[in-house]
């Protein structure tokens, strides 16, 4: 049996671009960066990161378009496909992650218009954790999870 999976966690280093295809479906494309951090033969700690070609499909794509910005963490899985394509006389190939499923990072304090008055400070240290979540405005249906 061959295996093509692939699970990412990293930050968008673009907003989304959403587009429909010719039968109406929904894309979502974006980069994801994702580092690593190592210690090189002097022992000095270096970091790596590689960026990622990303595309989403359908509800998944309305979801990402929707709520995913440049910067926000985004936990996906998927699998890897490599498109072709001629221009110009020249073979082209990109390739990209295919998102099967996906979990929204966490938000930063303070992101999307909500978050911690930092005002406050450590008064609110024993307060009731529940004021500090976020809740989209409009209502969500059990369609709208996207998992």
């Amino acid at each position: 049996m061959y295996l093509n999976k692939v699970f990412l966690y990293g930050n968008l280093t673009r907003d989304p671009e959403l587009r429909a295809l010719p039968s109406g479906q929904q894309v979502a494309s974006f980069a994801l960066a994702t580092n690593r951090t190592y210690k090189n033969k002097e022992g000095e700690k270096q970091e790596q990161v590689e960026f990622h070609n990303v595309v989403a499909f359908g509800r998944l794509a309305d979801l990402i378009g929707q709520y995913m910005k440049k910067g926000r963490p985004i936990f996906i899985e998927g699998r890897i496909q490599t498109r072709s394509w001629e221009k110009d006389g020249e073979k082209k190939y990109r390739t990209e992650i295919v998102i099967e499923n996906f979990q929204f990072g966490p938000s930063a304090p303070g992101a999307m218009g909500g978050g911690r008055d930092d005002a406050a400070g450590p008064s609110r240290a024993g307060s009731d954790k529940s004021a500090d979540i976020e809740y989209p405005s409009e209502e969500i249906s059990p369609e709208d999870i996207p998992f």
